[in-house]
């Protein structure tokens, strides 16, 4: 199935990883969000914390099709090998999920607290893991 998808793309000429790609919307927002947050308190502007909520509830729903195309870049370019990396890729990823499904819930207030703020930092940290791994896993 996985390979099927693959020789699709690369009949009408995409020969790239898939993965890579969509990286970028959960990325993006969990970064925008944070920012958001810090900005919203000391300029006391209850929008930038709805900014931010929105911008988590993006990434919550991106992560999943990102955790897909990384599955099936694996299995295609790695052929499903089990190595350290993939194995704290496959943590971090569950870890993203609880995280950013944590943000959500949390980033429902107009202004973020401390606790929301920490949660958004947390997705942050883990994003940041999750890209460098990533790199090391490609690029060596």
């Amino acid at each position: 199935m996985i390979e099927s998808v693959f020789n699709l793309l690369a009949d009408i000429g995409y020969n790239h990883p898939l993965h890579p790609a969509i990286t970028h919307v959960p990325v993006g927002m969990i970064i925008g969000g944070f920012l958001f947050a810090i900005f919203s308190r000391p300029f006391k502007k209850p929008d930038l914390g709805k900014a931010a909520h929105y911008c988590y509830i993006l990434a919550l729903i991106s992560v999943f099709p990102t955790i897909l195309l990384g599955y099936m870049d694996w299995q295609h370019t790695f052929e499903g090998e089990w190595n350290l990396l993939i194995k704290v890729k496959f943590f971090l990823a569950a870890i993203m999920v609880i995280l950013l499904s944590l943000a959500v819930k949390a980033g429902r207030q107009a202004t973020a607290s401390n606790k929301t703020i920490a949660i958004y930092f947390l997705c942050l940290a883990v994003a940041i893991s999750l890209g460098y791994i990533g790199g090391e896993l490609v690029y060596g």
